[in-house]
């Protein structure tokens, strides 16, 4: 037993010949000294061998979990990549929403649909007459209303109509009632124009309701 442990000890000390080549001559010395006494006392020498052994096998263990933690590290460094990609995706959306949203907040709101000052609208005006005012009337009565003329005459007019065609109804309505000389009056803007200057929007929009009927 005591041969193999010598054997052991020459083993390591001429495994570090070339490391010990590059020792002072102090540090040759001290080796040289320290082998003497392994051999004189093997067991000391076996103790110091199994405890390298131990070291080892720590060693291996732990660079086994250092491979393990930079995989885990390497899947997270992935893993924020792709949010770091989508948070980037989601602030050029919002970046985009912003600007929509300020572009349609630049714009005009669509008319209310009771606001007939604005656009084109059709009134039926019942009649002209001469030393009838009538307009204490019109404030609470938005579908009642009239215009003084130069000759001095009042224009009243009865209902407010987007559409042409449910002006013309109204006015049929109205000459079966008895009002002869009601006709259709369009405005535009709030300003009371020629039926020539809308005539040719309303044909286009009976067109197109016809179309979406059939």
């Amino acid at each position: 037993m005591k041969t193999k442990v010598f054997i052991l000890c020459l083993a390591f000390i001429f495994s570090g010949m070339q490391v010990f080549a590059q020792l002072t001559k102090a540090e040759k010395k001290e080796w040289k000294k320290r082998a003497k006494e392994y051999r004189k006392n093997p067991a000391s020498l076996k103790t110091l061998t199994e405890t390298k052994q131990v070291v080892e096998a720590d060693n291996t263990a732990l660079k086994g979990q250092v491979s393990t933690l930079n995989n885990q590290i390497s899947d997270k460094n992935a893993r924020i990549a792709d949010l770091e990609e989508q948070l980037s995706k989601m602030r050029g959306e919002l970046t985009a929403t912003k600007a929509e949203l300020a572009q349609l907040k630049s714009m005009p709101p669509p008319p209310s649909p009771m606001d007939f000052s604005k656009g084109v609208i059709f009134k039926v005006q019942i009649g002209a007459f001469k030393n009838k005012d009538l307009a204490k009337y019109f404030d609470n009565n938005p579908n009642f209303g009239g215009e003084a003329t130069k000759e001095g005459e009042q224009k009243f007019t009865i209902g407010i109509f987007r559409d042409y065609w449910d002006a013309d109804k109204f006015k049929k309505y109205m000459r079966e009632m008895g009002v002869k000389d009601a006709w259709i009056v369009p405005y535009k803007d709030g300003e009371r124009v020629e039926i020539k200057d809308v005539l040719e929007g309303v044909v286009e929009d009976k067109a197109d309701k016809t179309a979406e009927k059939k």
